[in-house]
């Protein structure tokens, strides 16, 4: 395996000699001078062992060169080595579908911390009142359902003070979710039928990457939500994508077909116009997140909840 040594050197030399080793044998070592001793320093100032880069800096790096980031050691006075191994080629989670049997049943994305962070704070800016109701669109095998134990713990799930309704097209994926909610419900329905007049109206309305998915038309399914499914004091917390699983690893940015880097022209005009829309409907919005980010609505006469933090 190479190693690559830097001291003084600009992260403009340090990408392309990282980026052609790992293109020629698909891993290299790295020694650079060690971040804990330069906290405090911008990126590239410099420190007592050279140019300072904070961790940050190489997960970045090795995010932006498709590569897993291997577990540093020291290695003398100032100084860490490090692997970069490059992405296996392997396909997307969701390449097989979503079922209970899918790669995609592997996926928890609230183990991303952003994630688990902002949804959280945005079902206590929501706040949810006595014996609220809440529909889960594309809910899968229910994971991300767990957040609403930790915003509302108080009065969430198995609290018969909390109804929870989840709506997905797999049967599989179903299955598993009342296992591990047994006291919620669960219905097999495409999103694209809705509104549906027996689901009744909602406090709080979660749909996470959901809305740019094939054949769901965003504005057309955020209209019939609001007219028909939503009460008046009702909030929604809408997720769209902007990452990619790649080996395992959440890689940042939005991923359009032919584009070998992300691209986040789409992103950006799907969560402007489901912003504005939202704002014509009368609703406070805010947008947050990272890998996905979140799209946050309550009526504007709502008072923001407080204690919004995890």
């Amino acid at each position: 395996m190479p190693l690559l040594s830097f001291t003084l050197e600009p992260l403009s030399a340090i990408l392309p000699a990282v980026r052609a080793a790992l293109a020629d044998g698909g891993e290299v070592t790295l020694e650079a001078p060690d971040p804990d001793l330069g906290v405090g320093l911008y990126a590239g100032e410099l420190g007592v062992a050279g140019l300072h880069r904070p961790w940050s800096v190489w997960t970045d790096l090795a995010d932006a060169l498709g590569a897993h980031l291997l577990t540093p050691e020291r290695v003398g006075a100032g100084r860490v080595r490090f692997g970069l191994r490059a992405f296996a080629p392997t396909p997307a989670p969701d390449a097989s579908g979503y079922g209970a049997r899918s790669e995609w049943a592997r996926v928890d994305k609230l183990e991303d911390p952003v994630l688990l962070l902002t949804l959280v704070e945005a079902l206590r800016r929501i706040g949810l009142p006595p014996a609220g109701r809440v529909l889960a669109l594309g809910v899968n095998t229910g994971r991300e359902l767990d957040a609403l134990a930790l915003a509302f713990p108080e009065r969430s799930y198995p609290d018969q003070s909390l109804e929870i309704l989840g709506v997905d097209t797999d049967a599989s994926a179903l299955r598993r979710a009342r296992d591990r909610f047994p006291g919620a419900a669960f219905l097999q329905l495409d999103v694209t039928g809705l509104p549906h007049p027996d689901l009744g109206r909602f406090d709080l309305i979660i749909a996470l990457s959901l809305l740019q998915s094939p054949g769901v038309r965003g504005d057309v399914l955020l209209k019939g939500l609001c007219r028909h499914h939503l009460t008046e004091t009702g909030g929604l917390v809408l997720g769209f994508p902007n990452a990619r699983y790649r080996d395992g690893v959440l890689s940042y940015g939005a991923r359009m077909r032919n584009f070998e880097r992300p691209d986040l022209s789409l992103l950006c005009a799907d969560v402007t116009d489901t912003r504005r829309n939202l704002q014509k409907r009368g609703f406070q919005v805010f947008v947050t997140g990272k890998y996905e980010v979140l799209v946050t609505a309550l009526p504007v006469a709502q008072r923001v909840g407080r204690e919004l933090e995890l």
